[in-house]
């Protein structure tokens, strides 16, 4: 098997509302396997075929383990990633409001290594094929035998605000509009999506400075991409960058790569 990294979308409509994409990824012949991942408002599940979770973070094959289920919040900080061995995984990327309509009662705040999200036999299904349209299917199967609809207006209203007013936001604005103040608004952000509502909006900000220079308008400079999406300057962008990347903008683009076709961009080493 040669080596498959593929992301695509869901095909049922309801799974669609609340499910970004899903991604393959395989590297049969791998040994060691280095990358770092950045910021994002979306969260994950993944579920390597064989592997364990060592103390140190890194991510381990071996035929002899069970399929390890790895939930990755809200990322605010460079999150890296060591792959030791064989990889075989699929990723469910939900959107943010996403993954509270399949799994309620956990901490969604926290990286979550001990819980079953799927079951054993489940599992199978999903590691048993490389179509894509096939893999779509069976994730979305087995999504909907978990949903159940949980409403909180107020996340989902904050949410859609905070993505149609990215570029001239503020919390006491978005408080006023929802109609409740900022405590009540931060503690239900920080109980649900496991942030602030300021730091969201910086992480919501961040990425589409990303899609926008990786996407839209690659040629734009950075002077131009501060100005477009409102910081105060180039300086303020740069010291955004560093925040969340430890890099300058510049080098972060230069450094990545981009996998599949939705929105991710790596630093691979």
């Amino acid at each position: 098997m040669k080596d498959i990294f593929e992301t695509f979308k869901p095909q049922q409509l309801l799974i669609k509302k609340y499910v970004d994409y899903y991604y393959l990824d395989i590297k049969p012949d791998n040994s060691i396997n280095e990358f770092q991942c950045f910021p994002h408002f979306n969260n994950t599940i993944s579920f390597y075929r064989s592997h364990i979770w060592s103390e140190n973070g890194e991510i381990i094959f071996s035929n002899a383990n069970s399929t390890l289920q790895i939930f990755t919040p809200i990322r605010q900080k460079v999150l890296n990633v060591t792959q030791r061995g064989e990889v075989h995984r699929v990723v469910i990327v939900f959107k943010p409001w996403g993954i509270q309509q399949f799994y309620k009662d956990l901490n969604f705040a926290n990286y979550i290594t001990n819980y079953d999200f799927f079951e054993h036999s489940e599992i199978q299904k999903i590691f048993c094929t490389t179509d894509t349209s096939t893999l779509a299917l069976s994730l979305d199967r087995l999504l909907l035998r978990r949903f159940n609809y949980v409403e909180n207006s107020i996340l989902e209203r904050s949410i859609l605000y905070i993505f149609n007013n990215c570029e001239n936001f503020s919390v006491a604005d978005l408080s006023s509009t929802i109609g409740i103040s900022r405590q009540h608004l931060n503690r239900n952000f920080q109980s649900y999506l496991g942030v602030s509502v300021k730091k969201f909006h910086e992480i919501v900000l961040f990425r589409k400075t990303i899609n926008d220079k990786l996407f839209e308008n690659p040629k734009r400079n950075f002077t131009e991409l501060a100005y477009e999406f409102n910081y105060n300057d180039q300086s303020h962008l740069n010291k955004t960058y560093k925040n969340f990347t430890a890099d300058s903008p510049k080098s972060f683009f230069n450094k990545g790569t981009v996998l599949g076709n939705q929105d991710i961009f790596w630093h691979l080493h």
